[in-house]
């Protein structure tokens, strides 16, 4: 779990006030989220942002396969990092990309995509801005 402590005070545009955020691996803990598939560590930034930005760690849940569900989000940014194993995404006008250890894929806004399959160690870091927003689902790419 994340620790947050004493906000920061609000800039001169007056933005809310941020916190350092410190999260440890050996007091995390790991809950459902957005895809059935996959379990999510949040890593305590929304929080410390209000809400403008969330990062989190996501792994592959033993034993559950992608649904290849198209879908877009409506979000200002959105980034993805492989920490380790592997995973297929489709996006519109791109096709398919697998990403492996070390690599990673902005996802532009509004971006029609897919997770096609992942590899049962997948875990990878996503940064998205806001913290809350919409998930549509799709038909198609």
């Amino acid at each position: 779990m994340a620790n947050t402590h004493e906000p920061t005070p609000a800039d001169s545009a007056g933005k809310p006030a941020q916190r350092v955020v410190v999260s440890h691996l050996k007091d995390a803990t790991f809950d459902r989220g957005l895809r059935e598939f996959f379990e999510y560590r949040d890593l305590g930034v929304a929080q410390a942002t209000a809400g403008a930005y969330s990062v989190h760690v996501i792994r592959a849940l033993d034993g559950h396969e992608s649904s290849g569900v198209p879908h877009l989000h409506q979000l200002d940014f959105q980034f993805v990092y492989v920490l380790q194993g592997w995973v297929e995404f489709e996006y519109e006008q791109t096709g398919v990309v697998r990403l492996e250890r070390g690599d990673s894929v902005y996802q532009p806004p509004g971006v029609r995509h897919r997770e096609i399959r992942h590899s049962a160690d997948l875990e990878m870091l996503e940064v998205v801005a806001p913290a809350s927003f919409h998930t549509a689902t799709l038909e198609k790419i």
